[in-house]
């Protein structure tokens, strides 16, 4: 087992596992706790009372935080009909055939996220089960199979977060890095919250959302209060 560090520890003796804090205080603490000297990414894990083995209960989507994450995303668009709005909207890398060969033959992954316009996805077959694993490929539901490449492109450069459930009903994303004001983080923290109230299932009885968690890279899990 690992030994702790002294500001590990310390930081552990900080936070009471027990307590339920207000969002300001729980952003204020995760900040006071990080002791890297990196600037960590903050992370929420929620855990929602659903069954994602049900067709009905499966929570998946995006949203762009206001604040934005912190983080450049480098932006593959593979298109044949929209390769000039792409270029011209910002895209990092633009193709298509030339671009699923890179990915397939010489393991290329220089990119974030890849956005697809329809006429492309027949011809990621291929190359779904390497994308797939690594959260890569396209969906119409996270936005990223579409005809609108220039909006698509500014919703990541801008700070678009995708989330899924995962088969224990956790959800796991990013909201900015430590440096930022509590404020930003707190407005994404609110819009990613109001997100997932909004993608609710109907289906759902009880509590939707049983528990929220934040933290930074390197720091422990401070539980939130929702009400």
């Amino acid at each position: 087992m690992a030994k702790l560090s002294k500001n590990r520890k310390a930081a552990l003796t900080k936070v009471d596992k027990k307590t339920l804090y207000p969002v300001a205080q729980a952003i204020n603490l995760m900040k006071e706790v990080a002791s890297t000297k990196f600037d960590e990414t903050v992370e929420l894990a929620f855990n929602l009372n659903i069954d994602p083995r049900k067709a009905d209960q499966q929570v998946r989507g995006a949203v762009v935080l206001p604040s934005g994450t912190g983080k450049s995303q480098r932006v593959l668009v593979l298109t044949t009909t929209k390769t000039k709005e792409a270029t011209d909207a910002g895209a990092d890398f633009v193709g298509s055939d030339d671009m699923i060969y890179k990915i397939q033959n010489e393991n290329w992954f220089d990119f974030d996220v890849i956005i697809a316009t329809p006429e492309i996805m027949a011809k990621l077959g291929p190359i779904g089960k390497v994308l797939g694993p690594k959260g890569l490929m396209p969906n119409p539901k996270t936005g990223t199979v579409t005809m609108d490449v220039k909006k698509a492109i500014e919703d990541v450069k801008k700070g678009k977060v995708e989330y899924r459930a995962d088969k224990e009903g956790n959800i796991h994303t990013i909201i900015g890095k430590v440096s930022f004001d509590v404020s930003a983080l707190e407005n994404n923290f609110k819009t990613i919250l109001s997100e997932l109230q909004r993608v609710k299932p109907q289906t759902v009885k009880g509590d939707y959302i049983k528990s929220v968690t934040i933290s930074s890279t390197m720091g422990p899990g401070i539980k939130i209060q929702l009400n």
